[in-house]
């Protein structure tokens, strides 16, 4: 099963995909829009195209486990993403993976405007490899 993950930002949301199998995932893209209305119009389009059958939100929870006003604000975006696209929407707790992100991105060495534009899908990366480790 193909699965799409999004790591949605307010400036930049970052998207990945998983192979066929469900077992791998991998980086796409990064969107940079900030108007949510056209951001949505822009993943359904990749989802149109890409084909997959589920669609994983991060899900920003505090480091006690709590949720935020952002949690509300995924969520939302996450019922909206589903409306739009007809896939069902999931969600899974992205708690320091953009701090995991940034490390791997230093291990590659990986800078400046480089790691600026690809941080959020490596991001979209481990929430979805989380998503999937969470669920074999």
């Amino acid at each position: 099963m193909k699965i799409m993950s999004v790591d949605y930002g307010d400036v930049r949301t970052g998207v990945a995909f998983s192979d066929i199998s469900g077992t791998l995932a991998s980086p796409y893209t990064v969107i940079k829009e900030t108007y949510q209305p056209k951001l949505i119009d822009k993943l359904c389009e990749i989802a149109e195209n890409e084909k997959p059958e589920k669609i994983i939100v991060g899900l920003p929870r505090n480091m006690d486990g709590s949720y935020g006003f952002r949690a509300d604000a995924c969520r939302a975006f996450g019922a909206a993403v589903e409306q739009k696209t007809g896939l069902p929407v999931e969600f899974q707790d992205e708690r320091l993976t953009t701090v995991m992100a940034h490390n791997i991105l230093s291990a590659n060495n990986v800078r400046g405007k480089k790691r600026k534009d690809t941080v959020d899908a490596v991001s979209a990366v481990m929430i979805l490899q989380s998503y999937i480790d969470k669920n074999k």
